[in-house]
């Protein structure tokens, strides 16, 4: 299997548990909820990513023919190989490229791998951290993991309809755009309320990294 990447780069975990933690992070191309053209946002199953995932002209993106050259083009951005390296598989949506090849490839480097899914993909065996998060109007598939991480407010997915499932860590992440502050003030507020749920801020754009 080919691999479509649209970028790679070597940072801080900016959301949910791992907030702070130095990871390199590979975007795959391609999402299942929108085209990430702005002319198909209106109609999307999700409106309001804020990420650009198209193509394979980002930061270090490419085409990797094989999970061994894509795996030895990660490592490259990893900065102490005495630690075992940390990674997180983003997009889009990973889960329509991740596969059990790619998975095997990353362990026998050491890789410690952490996903970030929209849920609508069951996840393969594998991955050390899972992080669903779910979208109003897209099929929950994934309904278990380590991180449950909800944009909010959404107005058909609150957060009751999902607070039941199987995961160790329940966050509410306040929706970026037009309304940040009024949203971040009622998650707040909902967390407050709801002492299951915690806040998750999208850090790296408060400190102004990548």
């Amino acid at each position: 299997m080919a691999y479509r990447i649209k970028e790679v780069f070597y940072s801080l975990q900016g959301e949910g548990a791992h907030s702070g933690r130095p990871a390199i992070f590979c975007r795959f191309s391609h999402c299942n909820l929108w085209t990430g053209k702005e002319e198909d946002r209106a109609t999307a199953v999700c409106r309001f990513c804020d990420t650009d995932f198209v193509g394979t002209d980002g930061q270090n993106g490419g085409r990797f023919d094989t999970a061994e050259a894509l795996v030895e083009h990660l490592i490259r951005f990893w900065p102490d190989i005495s630690v075992p390296p940390f990674v997180v598989l983003t997009g889009g949506e990973p889960l329509l490229q991740v596969d059990t090849a790619l998975l095997k490839a990353l362990k026998r480097q050491r890789f410690e791998i952490a996903v970030e899914t929209n849920g609508t993909i069951k996840a393969p065996g594998g991955i050390d951290w899972l992080t669903v998060s779910p979208k109003a109007g897209a099929p929950l598939i994934q309904t278990w993991g380590d991180e449950l991480k909800l944009v909010y407010p959404q107005a058909d997915l609150p957060p009751e309809k999902v607070a039941h499932l199987e995961f160790k860590l329940f966050y509410l992440q306040p929706m970026d755009g037009p309304n940040q502050q009024a949203n971040l003030r009622k998650t707040l507020n909902y967390c407050l309320k709801h002492p299951q749920w915690r806040l998750s801020l999208q850090t790296h754009k408060l400190l102004g990294i990548d």
